[in-house]
């Protein structure tokens, strides 16, 4: 019983030590993180005040290299005859020096207003979208440079709904106002270069609308909320072209600092709507009441955070585990130290015992390795036997062709013999046309004698065993000569061979295995009422699949799974002796190819021969 409450109370102190332990990485991983968030903050929102400054200066660069284009106009004559004298002279004149103008600048369109605000010349006067005779003295851009001071206004032109950077200028007249010149420039090019820096930024009007933006999704939305009175206001002044003007609507937005605050979005589709937080610092531009927001993303400082949060319990951990492994290890020692000696004695025992493992490992390693040289020899008498078993069943082959080919010779013989003794009397008769055309005839059917020896001859050949090349073609028709008397009556569907397709492996395996497929299938056709003999070619991934199939008996079950062993056969004895499928998938196999076959559902047996490609040959006409 006391046993019992002593392991209980160990038990409990042993527990309260894990709580303790991971409460305390749980408090620093805590203090860890907070500390790395307000550093990572300071640390980016000074930097990103340096890309402020830099991206600041370059939009300021960029819309002050325009400043000049309205105020230049006073001093061309065509924009003052026009002012002070119009008429389709003038006007013509202005409107070419305007076009002009506009190429040279790089604008998108410079025009000139009279005092009630109608467009008088414009550079675009010749587009279907021309400014020409439209009265703009509502926007505050002419309003502003009527009353003598230079505009700058941005907005949605009412004509074809572009938006465009204003810029205006009073045109003077021996100190009068006759007139307003005005520019209007493209920003995007602006947002354009955001994008591709992989920069979050944004532009702001007087509005506190954002018309630039390297985010589409954020343009014309107001960054702070707008009074329903203001709203209508903004509507009427059409300045920005009907648009609906949404609400930025940011989660949160938190002040950091002076124009700076953390505001948190949400997130697009890329992001799966998860909400993201930024450090968002603005600056005004220089000569406009436009601000320019960078925003930086705070992931990062987060991602880093949570690392260094996690280091930091790891860390803890890993030197309190330290520290109890060096207590137990300090418990253990003494044991270790005690059992040092009885190691020793059973580690020379060990020592004994593989040196007589070792020895006993020898002398099989002797044994295994004369077993080896033999059957590597056993292997070299085995391929040397496969060859001659090839001749063999090769030289059987042409036995059973012999009467095919005698019969395929004393054909033309027969023909040769008629035409030879026709030809002798229409000699005498002088016929020379008809004697010439009956030479023809002879030495047509001596090609074919020579032709159907010459197959003969390549296919009685011992094959090399070395890798050659195989033309498809050609073992296709030196098959189709040498069992041409057994395709009598047999329906012959060819499909895929199109082309002819030069094979890795020598000739005359090829051919050897192709003889072995077709008298196969025309064996198990021999019965067949309607026999029907399909040979079909598909090109995948380098290989030939070439696939003879016939509408025989078919296979068993015990056949399909004893094809290819050898002396195994289904023909009756003497006709098989059951090596032809054995040697063909020899030399398939020898080569990188395969040889396979299934049964066909509608009846009859499909052989597939697989081989690699070499290259491919269109077939002459």
């Amino acid at each position: 019983m006391q046993l019992k409450t002593h392991g209980s109370l160990f038990n409990q102190a042993t527990l309260l030590k894990l709580i303790l332990l991971v409460l305390l990485m749980i408090g620093i991983g805590v203090l860890t993180f907070r500390l790395s968030i307000q550093h990572g903050i300071k640390t980016l929102q000074e930097s990103a005040s340096k890309q402020l400054e830099f991206h600041t200066k370059g939009i300021e660069s960029e819309m002050g290299k325009y400043a000049f284009l309205p105020s230049i106009l006073e001093l061309e004559q065509s924009v003052s005859e026009l002012l002070r004298s119009p008429s389709p002279r003038t006007r013509a004149a202005a409107n070419r020096y305007l076009e002009g103008l506009n190429k040279r600048a790089g604008s998108r369109a410079v025009y000139v207003l009279d005092t009630t605000g109608r467009v008088l010349a414009t550079s675009n006067w010749n587009d279907n979208d021309s400014y020409l005779d439209e009265d703009l003295s509502f926007r505050p851009y002419w309003q502003d440079a009527i009353k003598g001071t230079p505009g700058r206004f941005y907005g949605i032109g009412i004509t074809v709904g572009e938006p465009g950077y204003y810029l205006s200028h009073p045109l003077l007249y021996r100190d009068r106002i006759v007139g307003v010149g005005v520019a209007k420039i493209k920003l995007e090019a602006l947002e354009e270069r955001w994008q591709k820096a992989g920069l979050h930024a944004f532009v702001t009007d007087s509005n506190g609308i954002i018309i630039l933006s390297s985010d589409p999704s954020l343009k014309l939305k107001a960054l702070n909320p707008i009074s329903p009175e203001k709203r209508e206001a903004l509507a009427r002044s059409l300045q920005y072209y009907w648009q609906a003007l949404l609400d930025l609507a940011p989660i949160t937005r938190e002040p950091i600092g002076h124009h700076a605050e953390i505001l948190v979005l949400k997130g697009d589709k890329t992001e799966n709507h998860r909400p993201v937080s930024y450090i968002a610092q603005t600056r005004l531009l220089h000569g406009t009441p436009w601000g320019f927001t960078l925003l930086v993303p705070l992931d990062s400082v987060h991602d880093d955070a949570i690392s260094n949060a996690i280091l930091a319990a790891t860390l803890f951990a890993c030197f309190t585990i330290l520290l109890i492994a060096w207590n137990e290890r300090r418990k253990v020692i003494r044991a270790r130290l005690a059992a040092r000696e009885a190691l020793r004695k059973a580690n020379s025992e060990l020592e004994r015992r593989i040196a007589e493992r070792t020895e006993v490992l020898q002398q099989t390693n002797l044994r295994l390795m004369a077993e080896v040289e033999s059957r590597m020899a056993a292997e070299q008498h085995l391929r040397e036997t496969q060859g001659e078993l090839v001749q063999a069943s090769k030289m059987a082959a042409i036995g059973q062709m012999s009467t095919g080919i005698a019969h395929e010779l004393n054909q033309p013989l027969a023909a040769l013999r008629t035409i030879a003794a026709n030809s002798i009397r229409f000699l005498e008769r002088g016929n020379d046309e008809v004697v010439t055309s009956n030479l023809q005839m002879i030495n047509e059917l001596v090609d074919r004698m020579g032709r159907t020896t010459a197959n003969l001859r390549a296919f009685a050949r011992k094959p090399d065993r070395q890798q050659g090349m195989a033309s498809l073609k050609r073992s296709l028709d030196a098959n189709w000569l040498l069992l041409q008397p057994r395709l009598a009556g047999v329906k012959i569907t060819l499909t895929g061979l199109e082309s002819d397709i030069s094979l890795k492996i020598d000739q005359t395996s090829l051919e050897q295995i192709l003889t072995n497929l077709l008298g196969n299938a025309l064996d198990a056709m021999q019965s067949t009422a309607a026999p029907h003999l399909q040979i079909s070619a598909v090109q995948t991934d380098g290989n030939l699949h070439l696939t003879v199939a016939d509408n025989g008996s078919g296979l068993s079950t015990e056949a399909l799974n004893n094809l290819f062993q050898p002396f195994f056969t289904t023909k009756p004895a003497p006709h098989g002796l059951g090596l032809g499928l054995t040697l063909s998938a020899s030399l398939a196999a020898a080569v990188g190819g395969k040889l396979s076959a299934e049964q066909v559902p509608t009846g009859g047996a499909a052989f597939t021969l697989s081989l690699p490609i070499s290259s491919i040959q269109e077939l002459s006409s």
